[in-house]
């Protein structure tokens, strides 16, 4: 036997092509905007450096202990750390 009738092997190709053919413009602006909005999740309040979204309270810590002056309150930073106690 055959594998596949002509209709079953058009079908295949078509879906190829498409894999091929990648995003559509609507698919790639929405991605884009999706990385832009995520790329920002996290805006420091003093240096205005951005984090993405999954970065952690030790990460944003970390920002303020070292590039901020020694007493610089965390939460004037991020809103995210007001009630952060780095040593938990």
């Amino acid at each position: 036997m055959g594998k596949g009738s002509n209709v079953q092997k058009a079908q295949a190709a078509r879906e190829r092509n498409q894999k091929k053919l990648g995003k559509s413009t609507e698919e790639r602006k929405a991605a884009s905007a999706k990385a832009q909005k995520d790329s920002n999740a996290f805006m420091c309040k003093i240096c205005r450096q951005t984090f993405m979204i999954n970065a952690k309270p030790p990460t944003l810590y970390l920002h303020v202990t070292s590039k901020h002056e020694e007493g610089t309150n965390p939460a004037d930073c991020f809103d995210s750390l007001a009630d952060y106690d780095p040593n938990d």
